[in-house]
């Protein structure tokens, strides 16, 4: 057994020793060291072997399988050389050929503004909050204080699924959705997109982008809400922005109010930007109307809170002076590689 094993070492070194391509060195380490090769068969017959026998002959196999393993990996290294040089000897490179510029993708300026927006207000102390798109009609109009015969629940004003489910049309249900799952106090905003039924047009789209806001707590002000959106806004549109809150009226806020801030173009002295007047309107905002504090579970005698929202898109818009709100929606690369 022992002069098989020296036969056959020899004759795996001799057809090694010829090869000239890797595809014939693998057929080689097959037909020795595969399943069914010749080492592995002489493997196969040790328990016929006598018992003295079989340490040696098990012993001898060993060294002869390692050899021939060994052997092929210095032949590939070698032949895998060879094939390398002989690559180089025939491929020309022309190293004054201008290459090719790889294309750098952009972020989009909306994605942009939502991660400005998100960064200001993680760094005042809000969480971020999300909720589903398709909302129910309960979570988007009745818990936010907005009767049956409201404008905005006309079905030419707002794209419903059926009786019970729409698209939402603001992401206030996800205000409702964390006032009824968590206790006070609460500080969350709510970034996403939203859905009306618009015309579309240079101001106008059906699909938008909302971020809004809601702080619930105990001796929560208006005060509180002033301060937060004035430093919002001169995070946005510069130190030097000032803003104005006008009287408004929304179901789930009472007070409420519309927020200006000074044309960051002409600093408020008016201007083509800001219609001549000097202010551009950025928001709504109001104190959270106690009927909605109550449908929720939360004692509005005990705990207040401010609500605002506002359209990223706009903000988009007047940051980066975008004239067309289709132009964030058409996916012209010219467009977003400005960004």
């Amino acid at each position: 057994m022992e002069k098989i094993l020296d036969i056959m070492f020899e004759k795996a070194t001799n057809q090694i020793e010829k090869c000239s391509s890797l595809e014939e060195l693998a057929e080689i380490k097959v037909k020795f060291l595969g399943r069914k090769g010749e080492v592995t068969e002489v493997l196969k017959k040790m328990g016929s072997l006598p018992v003295e026998l079989k340490p040696i002959i098990g012993k001898k196999a060993n060294i002869v399988r390692n050899k021939i393993e060994n052997h092929i990996k210095e032949i590939e290294k070698m032949l895998e050389e060879k094939m390398l040089l002989k690559k180089l000897e025939n491929e020309d490179i022309d190293v004054t050929i201008p290459g090719v510029k790889k294309e750098v993708g952009h972020q989009h300026p909306i994605s942009k503004m939502i991660d400005e927006l998100n960064q200001i207000f993680i760094g005042m102390g809000f969480m971020i909050a999300e909720g589903p798109e398709i909302e129910t009609v309960y979570n988007n109009f009745d818990a936010l204080n907005s009767p049956e015969n409201h404008p905005s629940r006309s079905k030419s004003d707002t794209f419903y699924i059926n009786d019970e489910l729409l698209l939402r049309t603001q992401t206030s249900p996800v205000q409702i959705r964390t006032m009824k799952s968590q206790e006070p106090p609460i500080k969350i905003i709510s970034p996403g997109r939203c859905f009306r039924f618009d015309e579309l047009d240079a101001t106008h789209s059906p699909m938008f982008h909302q971020i809004e806001g809601l702080v619930i707590d105990e001796n929560i002000t208006m005060a509180d809400l002033k301060g937060t959106l004035d430093l919002v806004a001169k995070r946005v549109f510069g130190e030097n922005t000032m803003t104005k809150f006008r009287p408004h009226d929304f179901p789930f806020t009472e007070p409420s109010a519309e927020v200006d801030v000074t044309c960051f173009k002409c600093g408020g002295k008016g201007c083509k930007f800001c219609s001549g007047n000097g202010w551009i309107e950025i928001l709504g905002c109001g104190m959270v109307h106690p009927k909605v504090l109550e449908e929720c579970g939360i004692d509005s005698e005990k705990y207040s809170g401010f609500a605002f929202g506002m359209g990223i898109d706009r903000i988009a818009m007047l940051k980066y002076e975008i004239d067309d709100i289709r132009v964030l929606f058409e996916n012209d690369v010219r467009f977003l590689k400005q960004f």
